[in-house]
């Protein structure tokens, strides 16, 4: 995961792709909007298909919380 930073002085300490300005967040809503992985790379020629992976993976570790029940 060492393609997912997170810094406080980047985007307000969200996670994002190598420190640039672009988010993990915004990624997944490219992808959610039914964009290609292609159409991504092409719009923003500096990630990398591996930037992409590792945002899928990243969202996948950090969506499965446990759920509580009263």
């Amino acid at each position: 995961m060492d393609r997912i930073t997170t810094l406080s002085n980047v985007r307000g300490g969200r996670p994002t792709i190598r420190g640039m300005r672009i988010t993990v967040a915004e990624v997944l809503e490219m992808l959610g909007s039914g964009m290609k992985e292609a159409d991504i790379l092409e719009a923003f020629p500096y990630l990398e298909a591996e930037d992409i992976e590792a945002a899928l993976a990243y969202a996948a570790k950090n969506f499965d919380h446990p759920i509580v029940t009263a």
